[in-house]
This record gives structure tokens, sequence and C-alpha cells, in this order.
């Protein structure tokens, strides 16, 4: 029986390491996109692999093996920057070269506005949660290269509505949140934000919501797993 287990054991972490590993949706940051209480699966042979790859970042290696760039688009899970251990998912909006700027609320691109269609606020709520208290305008954006998206907006005015402009080195990224008033991403340069992620951080690229629950929902009552269950999200694809 010792065997089996342990060999059950080996499986799962080789599965976790090279194929797939699974994140629990924290917070509202990637709405309305990803919702707190999603349940995700991440392809973790889409960047290739890092230290970061395997459970508490042991360094045995530096660097990236079976490398493959991110691309404008992607949603990505990496570690925190500025303590390597924290995992984010964010969306990756600047590549290497690139200049990132928000001027006036709208996301600029190596100079160039990225296109953005107004969705109204009835559509939204008949998709996702409602928000009470702040009136929300979602977006479709659309990033150089054809990506395209729903982002999330509280207005103008937020503190991350205007930033300089960020100039993307060779092996980092730029992230930003779906909801673009309600993340610290890489507009956010002090120790408290996440700044520019170095490439050997990326975990992998989120693939596909496989659950979801309401806020409230406990491992500890059963009754809960079906009062506030979100079938509606199970088996989302990811875009």
């Amino acid at each position: 029986m010792l065997k089996t287990v342990a060999i059950a054991l080996f499986i799962a972490i080789l599965l976790r390491i090279f194929l797939f590993q699974p994140f629990t949706i924290p917070s509202a940051s990637m709405e309305p996109n990803l919702y707190e209480g999603d349940y995700i699966v991440v392809s973790k042979w889409s960047y290739g692999y890092s230290k970061h790859a395997i459970p508490y970042s042991p360094p045995l290696f530096e660097g990236r093996i079976m490398d493959k760039a991110p691309q404008r688009g992607d949603i990505a899970v990496f570690k925190l920057p500025s303590d390597n251990k924290t995992d984010y998912i964010k969306r990756v909006i600047g590549v290497p070269g690139d200049r990132v700027q928000m001027i006036n609320n709208l996301l600029h691109i190596n100079g160039e506005p990225v296109e953005n269609v107004v969705v109204t606020g009835e559509q939204v709520a008949q998709m996702f949660d409602g928000q009470n208290g702040q009136t929300i305008t979602t977006l479709r954006e659309t990033l150089p290269g054809g990506r395209s998206y729903q982002i999330q907006d509280f207005g103008p005015n937020y503190s991350l509505d205007n930033t300089p402009v960020f100039e993307v080195p060779e092996g980092y990224y730029f992230m930003m949140g779906d909801n673009r008033d309600n993340s610290i991403d890489s507009r956010e340069q002090s120790a408290m934000g996440v700044g520019l992620v170095p490439a050997e951080n990326l975990i992998g690229k989120a693939e596909m919501i496989l659950f979801s629950w309401h806020e409230g929902a406990s491992l500890f009552n059963p009754v809960s797993w079906f009062t506030k269950v979100r079938l509606d999200r199970f088996f989302t694809v990811l875009k």
C-alpha cells in the first residue's frame, strides 16, 4: 500500500511540474474574465520551465529550460518578483522592446493607443456577478497583433490611469490586470507593486476555468458546494 501511495504521489508531482497546475483565484483583479472563487488550470509547458515550476522553487538551476516566450494577451501565472514566493496572475501586455503607458485611462503600446469598444453595463450584468455601488464600464480591448478580450474600468482619474512610459527590457514582461482600477500590477513600480516580471518568474499560461463558486463556499460546508456553485463558468476556455 505504501509503495502504491508513493508511486501515485510521484506521478502527481511530475504532472504538476511538467504538465498542469491548478490555482484558485483569490481576488477581483482579473474581472470580468476571472472571478474570485474560479478554480483554473495552468499549462506548465507553454513557456518552458524554470525553478519556479517546482514546488517551493528550489535553486536547482537558473534561467529557463525549453524556453518559449509568452505572447501579448496571454493570461500568465508568475511569482511576484519582490519575494519570488507569492503566485500572481495577470495579462501579458508588454513584451521585450515594448513601450507601455496609460494616458487618460487609455492603454498605449509603442506610442499608439490600443483599440477598445464599450460593452454596455446591462450586458455585463447578465454575464457576471453584479457589483453594487460603482458604475462599471466594460470594454473590449484589442492588442497589436489582434488578441481581443474584455476589461473592466470604474472611470477616469484613478491612480494608475496616467503613468510614465515603461520600457520593457530583454528578459522581462509588463503585466496588467483586466480590472484596471482594482489591480496592483506592473504599472506600480514601488515595493508594494509588481513591477516588471523576469522571464524566470513565469510559471505557466492560464488555459481554462475548471470550476467556480461564489464567495462563501467552504470545503467544510457541503451545502455550499451546491448553493454557491457557478455552473455557467465550468470548463470555460480563457482568452
